[in-house]
């Protein structure tokens, strides 16, 4: 981290850049460091307070150097010292939504009559009503683009069916400035056929990497309230992800492609980092690895499956399935130890099936007896296990966004209904 600017690496130990989305996990992390008695509020408030000061003093425009953000939106990394543009990643939608969520978060978290807490509210409130949502849909769609880089036309692929990006669509509809119709939930919604899984009680919409049933949970508490798609299926977002976890946990128990170390207690598969993008030999067949990839079940959506687990995978559905997360958790501990488990906790990822050791790793190590571990802590994986754990033990980060108003009138304009908005 850099106390100076507030800025949090996208990995450690590797030599970093920053990520504005962990940015965003480490603002609602400051938190739960309050209450849990790691750090005191004075400190979590004055690094609050300087992560929004620099957000919102930090250069914008369309320029392709020289600026960290534009329309209110950042770049997906920044320089970990100047906070501008890391070379030449886009403007992000979801990154910048995260950002957002641990901003609003701070803004509801530090409440109390100081003047740096009430500075950090104005400045979070400001810094949400800056970005200007319509801007990645000023070429004439309806749904939201996934980033832009300048110079060049919207990034073709948007914010619609069933993955990640929920909270992109919420956040947008329920902007104070500059709001988006109504109408974009009813094109991230028309995406859903084809992505169902499942028969009766396993049925759910299916997205393989994990993640994507996790990131929009842990701001918003979706339990008990259903749009129109959900109203007509019999059960909320939050059951949906529920069950997207258990088929998590049965592909890797099920086992098809024959990877080491998979079982009923040690499963999850997410986007993680991985060994290396090759393809060898593997139990006599042919076999792709890859590095950073998003792994799910093949047959989920969007699934792909090397054999590399990742922690955060089950850990980050603690709510959804504490019956089977907290055994995985367990075993990964009683199984793996100190290979996965180390100073700040889970390294990012493993794969026991990963022994070769001639071949040029992306990053980690391998062991061959016992496989290929990662090397880095990445803030994305790392914030969803303490996020996470914390709305399971008492609803921490639900019950602070459960009180910003945009995001309950963004659900609302989504056409949510029941529950805790009623």
């Amino acid at each position: 981290m850099n106390r100076k600017n507030g800025l949090v690496p996208d990995r450690w130990p590797s030599p970093p850049f920053s990520s504005i989305a962990s940015v965003g996990f480490a603002l609602t992390a400051y938190g739960i460091g309050v209450e849990r008695g790691w750090c005191t509020r004075a400190d979590a408030r004055d690094l609050t307070l300087t992560t929004l000061r620099f957000f919102w003093n930090a250069p914008q425009g369309p320029e392709a150097t020289g600026r960290a953000g534009y329309k209110g939106f950042f770049y997906h990394f920044l320089n970990m010292e100047t906070g501008l543009r890391h070379r030449d990643v886009e403007l992000s939608s979801v990154d910048t939504t995260i950002l957002l969520m641990g901003i609003l978060f701070a803004g509801q978290y530090f409440d109390r009559d100081d003047p740096g807490e009430s500075e950090i509210r104005e400045l979070a409130n400001d810094i949400y009503a800056r970005a200007d949502w319509n801007f990645f849909r000023s070429d004439g769609r309806t749904a939201i683009s996934m980033g832009w880089h300048p110079g060049q036309p919207l990034l073709e692929a948007n914010w619609t069916g069933y993955n990640e990006g929920m909270f992109v669509n919420v956040l947008a509809l329920g902007a104070p400035v500059h709001s988006v119709p109504a109408a974009v939930w009813g094109e991230w919604t028309a995406k859903y056929p084809p992505l169902w899984r499942g028969e009766g009680p396993t049925r759910h919409l299916g997205f393989g990497p994990l993640f994507g049933h996790q990131y929009s949970h842990i701001w918003i508490d979706f339990r008990g309230i259903l749009d129109v798609p959900m109203r007509e299926t019999g059960f909320d977002y939050f059951e949906n992800s529920r069950r997207a976890t258990y088929a998590n946990r049965a592909w890797c128990s099920a086992n098809p492609m024959q990877w080491e170390g998979y079982s009923d207690r040690v499963w999850g598969l997410s986007a993680c980092d991985g060994p290396a993008y090759k393809f060898l030999t593997y139990k006599g067949r042919t076999r792709e690895f890859w590095g950073y990839s998003a792994r799910g079940p093949l047959s989920e959506p969007e699934g792909r499956d090397d054999g590399t687990i990742a922690p955060t995978a089950a850990l980050g559905s603690l709510p959804f399935a504490p019956e089977i997360v907290i055994p995985c958790a367990e075993a990964l501990l009683k199984d793996h130890g100190s290979r996965i488990f180390q100073k700040y906790g889970f390294i990012d990822s493993f794969n026991p099936s990963f022994t070769y050791g001639d071949v040029p790793l992306v990053t980690g190590s391998v062991d061959p007896k016992f496989g290929w571990v990662a090397r880095d802590y990445l803030g994305i994986d790392q914030g969803p296990i303490l996020l996470q754990a914390a709305n399971y033990r008492d609803d921490f980060v639900w019950r602070y966004m459960c009180r910003v108003p945009a995001i309950r009138l963004g659900l609302q304009r989504a056409g949510f209904t029941g529950g805790w908005l009623g």
